[in-house]
C-alpha cells in the first residue's frame, strides 16, 4: 500500500453552537489539514497521485473556507463547524475529484486529519 499527504492551512473563524465554555463565542483559527490519500499500486509514471492536481482540488475545497466565518458557509450554517465536521466535509467534497486526479489506479482518502491549533486535532476516516 502506498501513501501521499498533502497539507494546508486557512484561515477562519467559528462558533460552536450549544458549548458553553470559554471558546464559545466567534473565534479564530489557523487551520490545517492534511490530507492521505492511499492505493495499492502506482500508475504507468510511478506516481500513487499527482501532487499538482492534489493540491489544486484541496485549495478549491479550502477557497470555500478561507477567510470566512464558518457558520455562515454551507453546511456549517446547519451542521456544528466542529474540526471533527471541517475534517468530514474536505473528506467528502475533495473526494469527488479522486477519479479524475487519478483515472489508471484505485485510490482513496484514506484519513483527513485537521488541527484548530498545534495541540488539537481531529481525523475523519472513511
Amino acid at each position: 500500500m502506498f501513501e501521499v499527504n498533502v497539507e494546508a492551512i486557512f484561515p477562519a473563524a467559528h462558533a460552536l453552537r450549544n458549548y458553553y465554555g470559554k471558546t464559545e463565542p466567534i473565534h479564530g483559527h489557523n487551520w490545517k489539514m492534511r490530507v492521505t490519500i492511499e492505493g495499492p499500486e502506482l500508475d504507468s509514471m510511478g506516481l500513487l497521485v499527482d501532487f499538482i492536481g492534489l493540491k489544486k482540488s484541496i485549495a478549491r475545497v479550502l477557497g470555500r473556507l478561507d477567510h470566512t466565518f464558518l457558520n455562515e458557509v454551507p453546511p456549517f450554517d446547519v451542521v456544528n463547524p466542529s474540526a471533527e465536521n471541517v475534517a468530514k466535509f474536505i473528506h467528502d467534497d475533495l473526494n469527488t475529484d479522486l477519479p479524475a486526479l487519478q483515472p489508471e489506479t484505485a485510490v482513496r482518502i484514506a484519513r483527513v486529519e485537521v488541527w484548530e491549533m498545534d495541540q488539537c486535532s481531529a481525523v475523519y476516516k472513511p
